[in-house]
């Protein structure tokens, strides 16, 4: 069941909507919604070991305690790289990205609220982990995606049964056309933007860190970033974390983005608290991380705010460094996407912000695209 004391809310206006509603995003300023929810409290790493093995373990600090159309997503590896850097292979989950973690979450709560149908836009990964649980749940599904996505994606799209609209004029185009049909009465949004129960799954990444190394953070995380969805579910797991008293530091947020598509980094080391109006305005430029070429993150202001707090700063990657990092993976044993690489190339440089234990994040395989020409 959904309980009555979780509410969607608008961080700029202080709008407010019950989730059982379809509404997307905040009726006022049309910006994502936060959710109002606060993790239980007196729970230790030791509680855990008894629980079931995939993210649900995670059950009291998460807005839904269950699912009923889990397919194992979580617990993924942690292997070290370095004596100081060490990979999370989420590129172990069931559909083959870390997506897993926020699609489950909201095919979940769709499920639940029993809509006519589901739509999500994405560059792939997304789209592919939206269209699995959606399969899984029995509910109906459109998923809208750039012309030019890879192959391999649109083929697992299809292949779970969801229908596909290949959008000509880029991703934010495609987002625009998903978001008009998300308009319409009985549709359910899976926006892995847009709804934050999507963080609040990715957020189990940063819990299973601090299960793993004993209950404790690595001195940086190092995060892809294009809508900020896994940063920003880092941020929330390191604020809770602090909260409920169980780390007393917190981890550097290294924001790892594409030179070819950086208005986030641009922002950053500008001062800025948003987005520059030059960058806002400017189109994606071609890159090989596509999953990060985001040239206007709805949540911008946030991901600038959450790097700012933790003391952390953007790093940028490029194309050659993203061709070397996947064929350096690969000659360790990891066969990556592209996007998925973009946070070793950009620690594997070093550098004054690369400095005490860093973990990142392998985030998808590279079955996916295959590799960089």
């Amino acid at each position: 069941m959904l309980t009555d004391m979780t509410i969607y809310y608008c961080p700029v206006d202080g709008t407010r909507s019950a989730i059982t509603a379809l509404t997307w995003c905040c009726p006022v300023c049309r910006g994502p919604w936060d959710l109002a929810f606060t993790p239980a409290r007196g729970l230790g790493p030791n509680a855990l070991t008894a629980r079931i093995d995939s993210l649900w373990r995670y059950k009291d600090f998460l807005p839904l305690d269950s699912s009923a159309i889990s397919l194992g997503e979580g617990r993924t590896p942690l292997v070290p790289l370095t004596d100081t850097v060490s990979a999370k292979l989420d590129y172990l989950m069931p559909t083959l990205s870390f997506k897993d973690r926020g699609a489950v979450m909201l095919a979940e709560l769709a499920r639940r609220l029993g809509p006519d149908r589901v739509v999500a836009d994405s560059t792939g990964n997304a789209g592919t982990s939206v269209a699995a649980y959606c399969a899984r749940a029995g509910l109906p599904c459109t998923v809208y995606v750039p012309e030019g996505t890879s192959a391999k994606k649109t083929e697992q799209i299809r292949a779970h049964g969801a229908r596909l609209v290949a959008v000509p004029g880029g991703r934010e185009a495609t987002a625009l056309a998903a978001r008009a049909a998300a308009d319409e009465p009985g549709v359910f949004y899976a926006s892995h933007v847009f709804n934050p129960y999507f963080l609040h799954g990715t957020k189990t990444y940063v819990y299973e860190l601090w299960e793993d190394l004993g209950g404790r953070l690595p001195d940086a995380l190092a995060v892809p970033v294009g809508n900020g969805t896994l940063l920003l579910g880092a941020a929330l797991a390191v604020a809770e974390l602090r909260a409920l008293g169980l780390i007393e530091t917190r981890p550097r947020l290294l924001a790892v983005q594409a030179e070819a598509v950086s208005p986030l980094a641009t922002a950053f080391r500008a001062g800025a608290d948003d987005l520059l109006p030059g960058d806002a305005a400017a189109p994606a430029a071609p890159t090989l991380a596509e999953g990060i070429a985001i040239p206007r993150p709805p949540r911008a202001r946030q991901i600038l705010a959450a790097v700012r707090a933790s003391g952390g700063t953007f790093l940028t990657v490029p194309e050659d460094g993203i061709r070397e990092a996947q064929r350096d993976l690969a000659a360790r044993g990891f066969y990556v996407e592209t996007t998925g690489v973009a946070c070793w190339a950009a620690v594997r440089e070093g550098g004054e912000a690369v400095r005490g234990s860093v973990v990142v994040p392998l985030c998808g395989a590279g079955l996916k695209t295959g590799m960089a020409g």
